[in-house]
């Protein structure tokens, strides 16, 4: 049973990537599933540490982006915005180029918190981070 209030295609979604961070990282929804996105990233010179590694903070920045925007598709919108109020994430094993694989799926989709999980992949399917990211909803007049 699909929990998306919001239906979207990933074409609609990576049309609201330019100007954000999101599109400096490189980063592009690959898939909506029936409780899941997915989204992938390049490891490369956007993204990379001095050592030549992928940086733990674009593997968060990828995170909380997906996280977000599956709360955003949980959402009566017209309503409610929701914002990230806490993030996690355990960096597991370095990749230095290629693509990084995220999948973000809810652990709680309450009214005014979700909580997220999202695994993080290189590209021969081994985890390199696992973070959780707990979002605030709030309605729109408050914000």
């Amino acid at each position: 049973m699909a929990i998306w209030k919001n239906t979207t295609s990933v074409e609609n979604l990576n049309s609201h990537m330019p100007g954000t961070l999101g599109e400096a990282l490189g980063i592009e929804v690959t898939e909506i599933g029936e409780d899941f996105l997915c989204a992938r990233m390049p490891v490369d010179h956007r993204t990379h540490q001095p050592y030549g590694l992928l940086h733990g903070g674009a593997s968060v920045a990828l995170a909380e982006t997906l996280g977000s925007i599956g709360s955003g598709l949980c959402i009566d919108m017209n309503r409610k915005i929701c914002v990230g109020m806490e993030i996690n994430a355990n960096h597991v094993r370095p990749v230095r180029s290629g693509y990084v694989s995220a999948k973000a799926r809810p652990l709680h989709l309450g009214a005014s918190t979700h909580i997220w999980e999202i695994r993080i992949v290189d590209e021969k399917d081994k985890l390199v981070c696992i973070s959780r990211l707990t979002v605030a909803v709030l309605d729109k007049k408050d914000a």
